[in-house]
């Protein structure tokens, strides 16, 4: 499974520290970006380089997304098809968007989430599969008819 990162400035060293965990893990990682702290960067460019790489590869692929608040690369990233990106505040959160949702993009908000604790988040976001429940496929299939909808 291949795992897009990026992070603006705000996220930076979180991304290099994650970045650094999954290689060892054996992960195949792409960094989308930063290469480097960039004070007034624009994380944008970052989730939407993440973002577009797991729509066109959304069932053999995972996206991690950096910035201080969390919230302007998760929505930048749900702007594409097949994303599910989330913001987990917990390894039970994390399990639960993966178990019920097959999120597929996590997001982390580096002022709030220490390293340990993002690990641990990120750890349990990949080995968690998605259940494949019908309730939890028809839920999903509906967020997939209202973005087919939503385009329209």
């Amino acid at each position: 499974m291949t795992i897009y990162l990026g992070a603006d400035h705000g996220g930076f060293d979180l991304k290099e520290s994650l970045k650094s965990m999954l290689k060892n893990d054996g992960y195949d990682v792409v960094d989308c970006g930063a290469s480097e702290r960039m004070e007034g960067d624009d994380y944008p460019d970052y989730a939407a380089a993440v973002a577009l790489n797991v729509s066109r590869a959304s069932d053999q692929s995972r996206g991690i997304l950096i910035c201080r608040s969390g919230f302007g690369v998760d929505i930048t990233a749900n702007k594409f098809p097949h994303v599910r990106a989330v913001l987990p505040m917990s390894p039970d959160h994390a399990y639960q968007a993966r178990h019920d949702d097959d999120a597929n993009v996590l997001c982390f908000a580096a002022d709030f989430m220490n390293e340990v604790s993002a690990e641990n988040i990120m750890k349990i976001f990949l080995s968690t599969p998605f259940a494949r429940e019908e309730r939890y496929a028809r839920r999903l299939q509906k967020i997939d008819d209202i973005e087919r909808m939503s385009k329209s």
